[in-house]
């Protein structure tokens, strides 16, 4: 049966637009997960992850007042998160004992995947409310991402898709290798 006349063909359902297509459904269940809680708990992806075992909460180390763990959607392979135990949203409410080790945990996750991986630099953040990106704005977490000359390349910028080649469990696995004693 043919279909009616379209003054644009590029319109027609399933017709050629001169675009390829990478499709990333795995990434529905970022996009229409359950929010975090903003008052902790299982809710909380931060808050639930130290409640499991190390390879079920992808949890590289943990440490007295903050833990390492692998971010499920990392931008790099490698890209790790430094969180307090204790459900707090600012920095400025850690307390000076969290402060003291959520910089040596930084700092541990830098020389992991210096020695892990090689990166030739890293981005170091935290986002600090909805309003400035946090995509779990009521726990604090530093992004630690290691890069590398040429990873990012038209697939993020373009296509909103991060090719990694390494899965999330083979880099934790790495990183705990290469974590200084």
């Amino acid at each position: 049966m043919p279909l009616p006349p379209f003054e644009d063909a590029a319109t027609l359902p399933g017709e050629a637009d001169g675009y390829e297509r990478l499709w990333t459904p795995h990434r529905i269940a970022y996009i229409e997960g359950d929010r975090p809680d903003p008052d902790g708990g299982e809710g909380c992806p931060f808050c639930a992850a130290p409640g499991r075992g190390d390879e079920e909460g992808l949890i590289v180390h943990r440490g007295e007042h903050c833990f390492v763990v692998m971010n499920l959607f990392p931008y790099n392979p490698g890209h790790v998160l430094v969180c307090p135990y204790r459900h707090v949203a600012l920095y400025v409410d850690l307390t000076d004992e969290e402060t003291a080790e959520f910089t040596v945990l930084t700092k541990a996750a830098i020389r992991a995947l210096e020695a892990a991986s090689a990166p030739m630099g890293f981005n170091l953040g935290m986002n600090q409310g909805a309003v400035a990106g946090a995509g779990v704005a009521a726990h604090l977490h530093q992004h630690v991402v290691p890069r590398w000359g040429g990873d990012a390349n038209f697939l993020p910028i373009i296509g909103r898709t991060k090719a990694l080649p390494v899965l999330l469990e083979d880099t934790r696995q790495n990183l705990i290798r290469h974590w200084p004693t």
